[in-house]
């Protein structure tokens, strides 16, 4: 086999149509790291240890954590290695590339802090009225700073890991608590950004230096557990209705692979404090799509997001918490003005009001054991890689 790539796009020529996926890196279970190629990845341990590339060694540790954390510079001289030597290969090329659909990947990076933010005014807006109704869609402060929290690194799992259904306390029907499995099982449709440069305790990391600590994207399901959440998330917000599993996507896709699907943001309004402004306001026209058991329910538009990824780090680091190579913060989820654009079932299906029938017939209001949820995503000509999980029971 040749393997030759285009000059403007990095994909396999031979066979025609094979999508571009923007050389993402992941790591295999039981061995190194590899780069996605269409439906080959290259071995990179191997590439670099045949000294075909020289990325100092980082290339042949076990996860992405030494290649974020050796910053931007480096990051753009390995990724235009891999170019070149992809569009021109060398005879023993071949041997270094395996079929995608034949590996089994683990999580690519070892995950520091997990961050879910809250940047979606639709969504926020569409939750504000399920959860109170008759009260203000959005609280005082939401227009003011980016709302989020803190999640559970040790949760967040890899794409197609199982999803084991959450059991904790539940309003029961006279307001007391009761106990068992979630009745009320949902996801969060979400953008995760990967950190590769730390930070110092102390600093603040400005809205123009995203690019300097920002190492790639991966998509996100923040599944949630509604009814859990619901009755402990007042006074102080989401714990064990969100803590119990994070799935991200098994491909870190990097940041200069969507560099073409930056657009304008949308405008804020009231002025944000000075931290929060943007020398370049813009954000990514990434466009997801939600599979529930096969059947796309659901495209949520990232572009839409009031808060910027930007404008995240920025929050996250104002009060001088540090960053380390392999935080992960979240957009939170994803959703556009219509019903069709929204990135939770809760919102989808309106609490749960409106049920949605699926392609086998079935209805749906939230996720029953045995169902499989699908995320995709592209921007800029570039797909992300998927992140998927499917339900089984809870724990006797």
């Amino acid at each position: 086999m040749t393997a030759r790539l285009t000059t403007n796009s990095p994909q396999f020529v031979p066979g025609g149509g094979v999508p571009d996926y923007g050389l993402p890196y992941g790591a295999v279970e039981g061995g190194g790291l590899v780069v996605r190629v269409g439906d080959r990845a290259l071995d990179l341990a191997a590439a670099e240890a045949r000294g075909l590339i020289d990325a100092g060694g980082v290339l042949r540790e076990p996860t992405l954590n030494p290649l974020m954390a050796a910053g931007p510079a480096v990051w753009a001289e390995v990724r235009a290695r891999l170019t070149a030597l992809l569009r021109e290969p060398p005879p023993d090329l071949t041997a270094l590339l395996h079929p995608v659909d034949e590996l089994a990947m683990r999580l690519p990076f070892e995950v520091a802090d997990y961050v879910d933010f809250y940047s979606s005014e639709h969504h926020a807006s569409n939750v504000g009225r399920i959860f109170r109704p008759g009260g203000s869609p959005l609280l005082p402060n939401w227009k003011h700073l980016p709302v989020g929290y803190h999640g559970r690194s040790g949760t967040v799992v890899v794409s197609g890991t199982p999803i084991t259904r959450p059991t904790g306390q539940r309003s029961g029907p006279d307001g007391s608590p009761t106990f068992g499995p979630s009745a009320r099982l949902d996801i969060e449709a979400e953008v995760g950004f990967v950190i590769g440069v730390p930070s110092a305790l102390g600093s603040r990391v400005g809205t123009g230096a995203f690019a300097d600590h920002v190492f790639g994207v991966v998509l996100v399901n923040d599944w949630s557990a509604r009814d859990i959440q619901a009755w402990e998330y007042q006074p102080l917000g989401p714990f064990l209705g969100k803590s119990f599993a994070t799935s991200v996507s098994a491909w870190v896709t990097p940041l200069a692979a969507i560099e073409a699907a930056a657009v304008p943001a949308p405008p804020q309004d009231p002025p944000v404090h000075g931290y929060l402004r943007e020398p370049d306001r813009r954000t990514y026209r990434l466009d997801l799509t939600v599979e529930w058991n096969g059947t796309v329910v659901s495209r949520p538009p990232f572009a839409g997001l009031y808060w910027t990824p930007a404008q995240q780090l920025a929050h996250l680091t104002v009060n001088g918490a540090r960053l380390r190579t392999g935080d992960l913060y979240a957009s939170g989820t994803v959703s556009g003005p219509e019903r069709d654009e929204t990135g939770s079932f809760l919102e989808l299906t309106w609490g749960g009001r409106d049920p949605v029938r699926l392609a086998d017939g079935s209805t749906r209001t939230f996720l029953e054991d045995g169902d499989t949820v699908t995320i995709r995503a592209s921007g800029g000509g570039v797909l992300l890689g998927p992140v998927s999980g499917t339900v089984v029971p809870a724990v006797p």
